[in-house]
């Protein structure tokens, strides 16, 4: 998710030496929402500003995510989620989190992407380049409409320019130049976000939350005033407890309309990686760009290894083709002919039962003969980025 939000603050950008855009400025000084409702409401909106409002919806989706975590405490441990990760200032009276909360935020973010999306099908294919300067961009976590410490997007994302670990240069406060390409790249990582707060909410998380805290209370009780023998509970509790969300959750009947939904994002996001790979390898300017070709450099410093692009789309290649059930999943007990038909699991799902499914009958309804999935592809990318698959796999969506 922090690769998710670089890249979205930098699909606002423009060249190291340009000078900043009258939006990127406006953003500086009055923040997302602000921003947002003067460029929803504008008449006939330019191609950038179309943009512009396309990248600040998807942001505003997330300031609105951070604003609910920051009104009810949530912390920044939830590694199983994104934007539940990211680093935020801590609220000193923050109320207690219910278990609705989540479910507000999975469907506030879906519908951030939605429109999002809609600003970005307006604009269409029209040409246009917007400069963007990464230090313009916040967000009002504890929503006082003022920018207070902790709020820049680089440090909510944790944005270290010229140190990260994937090839990169020093540059210091970069200006990004977004064009079509980036547009491409921001309406994949809608469907990337959609896909994901759909197949969450399909499962719907809130009554397992319920039950664990319930449970959580209760055990508590039982401590008296007695400190606890040892400090488990304080180093592993509060993460079994979200396992448990998490497995619960997981055990009920999902919504199968939420889940075809999901898979539908999921291969849109495929579709549109592909259609960004297509523009930005055609691109022949140096202009401080978001995602760089091999022949360019990304605003932030990021340089492309060769042979990345191809690389990258052949495990998108293999993705698309175990979503559309071309390719099944292995598993230790079917062999070497027989595999997991995902597409069948996303049309058809069942809860998820860990025992059955380790053992092979749960997915017994999904089994079925065929090309199985191999790791060549991934393993080809992992190799060529020298060991920063996942980093590389968000930035590049």
């Amino acid at each position: 998710m922090r690769a998710s939000l670089i890249a979205l603050a930098l699909a606002l950008g423009s060249p190291a030496l340009a000078e900043r855009s009258t939006i990127s400025i406006e953003l500086g000084q009055s923040g997302l929402k602000p921003t947002e409702a003067r460029l929803a409401a504008l008449p006939a909106p330019t191609e950038q500003e179309l943009f512009a409002l396309a990248g600040i919806r998807f942001l505003s989706a997330v300031e609105r995510a951070l604003q609910l975590r920051w009104q009810t405490g949530i912390r920044a441990d939830w590694s199983e989620l994104p934007i539940l990760r990211l680093p935020i200032p801590e609220n000193p009276d923050a109320r207690p989190f219910a278990p609705e909360d989540l479910v507000t935020l999975l469907g506030d973010i879906d519908a951030g992407m939605d429109q999002s999306r809609a600003a970005l099908a307006t604009l269409g294919d029209r040409p246009f380049t917007l400069d963007i300067a990464l230090s313009d961009l916040w967000f009002d976590i504890n929503a006082n409409s003022r920018r207070d410490a902790g709020e820049d997007v680089a440090d909510v994302a944790g944005l270290t320019l010229g140190a990260g670990r994937i090839g990169t240069v020093e540059v210091i406060d970069p200006v990004i130049q977004f064009d079509g390409s980036d547009a491409a790249w921001l309406s994949a990582y809608t469907h990337f976000l959609s896909g994901f707060a759909t197949l969450a909410l399909a499962y719907d998380p809130a009554p397992a939350i319920q039950r664990v805290i319930d449970s959580s209370d209760q055990i508590y009780a039982l401590w008296g005033d007695t400190p606890p023998p040892n400090a488990l509970d304080m180093m592993f509790g509060r993460q079994v407890d979200r396992v448990a969300m998490v497995l619960h959750a997981l055990s009920a009947t999902p919504d199968a309309a939420l889940t075809r939904k999901a898979h539908g994002h999921l291969l849109s996001m495929i579709t549109e990686n592909r259609r960004f790979w297509a523009l930005v390898n055609a691109e022949t300017d140096a202009a401080a760009e978001w995602v760089p070709n091999e022949n360019q450099r990304s605003a932030l410093g990021i340089l492309m290894p060769p042979g990345t692009a191809d690389r990258w789309q052949a495990v998108l290649a293999d993705a698309e083709k175990l979503l559309t059930g071309d390719l099944l999943i292995p598993h230790w007990r079917f062999g070497a002919e027989a595999g997991i038909n995902l597409r069948e699991m996303f049309e058809n799902p069942v809860p998820v039962d860990l025992i059955t499914w380790v053992q092979g009958e749960g997915l017994l309804p999904f089994a079925e003969k065929g090309t199985r999935a191999s790791p060549f592809a991934w393993n080809e990318f992992t190799r060529i980025v020298e060991g920063d698959a996942m980093l590389f796999a968000l930035f590049l969506n």
